[in-house]
C-alpha cells in the first residue's frame, strides 16, 4: 500500500475504535434502539437520493441489512446500554472475524486452512480468558449480547460476500433501509411509547452529535475509504488494519471513561488478537528475483546501417 492509503486505512482504524466510546455517551439520553433507527435515518438520507441501489437483488440487500446493519448494531447498542464496557465490546467484536471463517465454511463451503484452524483455536483460547475474567466481576447478559452483535456481523459479512456488491458504499446505504421501522418498532414494545417519543422530542446535544459521528464519520466516511481500499489492494493487505480497532478502542475509553482493564481482559485481549493475526493475515511468498540476463557481445564487425532514411 501506499502512505497515503495507508494513513487512510488508519484513519478508519482510529474512526471505528472511537466509534464504541461515542456510542456510549449517546446511549445515556436516548434509548439503544430509538438510537439505532435514528443512526440508519441518517445513512440513508439524503445519500439514497444519490446512491443507486447495488445490483444484488432486494433478497440480498434486506438479508444483509437483516444482519450486518439491524442486527449487529442493535445487539451492539442494546449490550452497552446494559452496562458492556465501551473497550472491552470493541475487543470482542473482532471475533466476528474468527466467527466469519466459520460461518462461510458452514454456508460457503470455504474450507478454513491449517493456518486459519490454529488461529481459531488461539483466538477462542483468548477469548475464553476474557470471558472468564469478565464474568467474575460482571453479569453474564451484555456479554453475550455482544457475542451475538459479533455473529450478525459475521453472517453479515458471508452474505454479502457471496451476494458481490460492486459498491461496498452503496451497499451500505441501501441495507440500511431494513432497520429503522423495525428498530423503532421494538422500541415503542420495550421503551413504551412515551419513553420514545419524550427520547426524540428532548434529545440532548451529546446524542446529536454522537448520531452525526456514528452516522457520517464511521459508515459513510469510514466504510467509504475502507471499500474503497478494498477495491484497490487485496484484502490480506487491508483486513489486518482492523485487529488495530480494539487498542483504540481500549485507550479511547480508557482516557475518556476511566475504564481500566483488567489483567485477564490485557492478557486474554493480545492471545486473542494473536489468532486473529494468524487466522487473517496472509504471507506473501519470497520470490528471489531471476537474474538479469547476460548484455549481448559487442559485434566486432562493423555495425548494419540503420533503416530509414
Amino acid at each position: 500500500m501506499t502512505p497515503r492509503h495507508t494513513l487512510l486505512a488508519l484513519l478508519v482504524v482510529v474512526i471505528w475504535g472511537l466509534n464504541f466510546v461515542v456510542i456510549d455517551a449517546g446511549l445515556a439520553d436516548v434509548p439503544p434502539l430509538v438510537f439505532v433507527a435514528i443512526r440508519f435515518l441518517l445513512v440513508i438520507v439524503p445519500a439514497i437520493f444519490f446512491i443507486r441501489p447495488p445490483a444484488i437483488g432486494w433478497r440480498n440487500i434486506l438479508a444483509i441489512g437483516a444482519f450486518l446493519s439491524l442486527g449487529q448494531f442493535a445487539l451492539l447498542y442494546l449490550a452497552l446500554a446494559l452496562g458492556m464496557p465501551a473497550g472491552l465490546a470493541s475487543l470482542l467484536l473482532q471475533t466476528q472475524v474468527v466467527l466469519s471463517v466459520i460461518v462461510s465454511a458452514i454456508v460457503l463451503r470455504e474450507r478454513p486452512t491449517r493456518r486459519q484452524l490454529v488461529g481459531i483455536i488461539v483466538g477462542m483460547a483468548g477469548l475464553t480468558v476474557v470471558v472468564v475474567g469478565h464474568s467474575a466481576a460482571a453479569p453474564w447478559l451484555p456479554l453475550v449480547i455482544t457475542m451475538l452483535a459479533a455473529l450478525a456481523w459475521a453472517i453479515g459479512n458471508v452474505l454479502s460476500r457471496r451476494a458481490k456488491a460492486a459498491s461496498g458504499l452503496s451497499l451500505v446505504v441501501w441495507s440500511g433501509l431494513v432497520v429503522p421501522i423495525p428498530s423503532l418498532a421494538l422500541a415503542l414494545l420495550v421503551d413504551t411509547p412515551a419513553v420514545v417519543i419524550d427520547s426524540i422530542v428532548n434529545i440532548s446535544l451529546v446524542a446529536i452529535l454522537s448520531t452525526v459521528y456514528t452516522a457520517v464519520a464511521a459508515s459513510l466516511i469510514g466504510y467509504g475509504i475502507w471499500n474503497s481500499l478494498l477495491a484497490r489492494y487485496p484484502t490480506s493487505s487491508v483486513v489486518p488494519f482492523t485487529l488495530l480497532i480494539p487498542i483504540i478502542g481500549i485507550l479511547a475509553a480508557w482516557v475518556v471513561q476511566g475504564e481500566e482493564p483488567t489483567a485477564s481482559e490485557l492478557i486474554g485481549g493480545a492471545i486473542m488478537l494473536a489468532g486473529l493475526a494468524a487466522a487473517v493475515i496472509t504471507r506473501v511468498p519470497f520470490t528471489r528475483a531471476a537474474p538479469a540476463p547476460a548484455p549481448d557481445p559487442v559485434p566486432t564487425t562493423r555495425a548494419a546501417p540503420r533503416p530509414g532514411p
